[in-house]
């Protein structure tokens, strides 16, 4: 059986620009793109923390380096600058290697410099 798992994440990401007339997608810089293993016109869920608006698009490079995070296209309603999002990846793995899975969990700060790079999510307490 396949199962679908977060692959990679992009963790309180800053909304740099909301481009309503660009032709759509949401640009993300590029090292952030690398560094999370999430690749160029690979479709990503956008969670906004900010009004709890939830969307799916794709993603194209922005400047290596540039911390750009700019939501464009139609999404561009549903984000606005200053906005604090999640950018997550899926993907398929077969059931049998799910033990041995780690997604690549980046965090980021207002400015959308990397705070720390992390392979799990800690157990919640009750």
């Amino acid at each position: 059986m396949q199962l679908i798992v977060l692959k990679a994440k992009l963790h309180q990401a800053c909304v740099t620009h909301a481009e309503l007339d660009y032709e759509g997608s949401c640009a993300i810089d590029g090292k952030l793109l690398d560094l999370a293993g999430i690749h160029e016109y690979e479709q990503i869920q956008i969670y906004n923390i900010s009004n709890g608006a939830r969307f799916t698009t794709y993603a194209i490079r922005a400047e290596n380096g540039s911390r750009v995070i700019s939501v464009n296209g139609a999404a561009a309603h549903k984000a606005k600058p200053g906005d604090r999002v999640i950018i997550c990846s899926y993907g398929s793995i077969d059931e049998k290697d799910i033990s041995r899975y780690k997604p690549t969990l980046v965090y980021l700060d207002q400015q959308n410099h990397i705070k720390q790079i992390k392979d799990n999510i800690p157990v919640q307490a009750a």
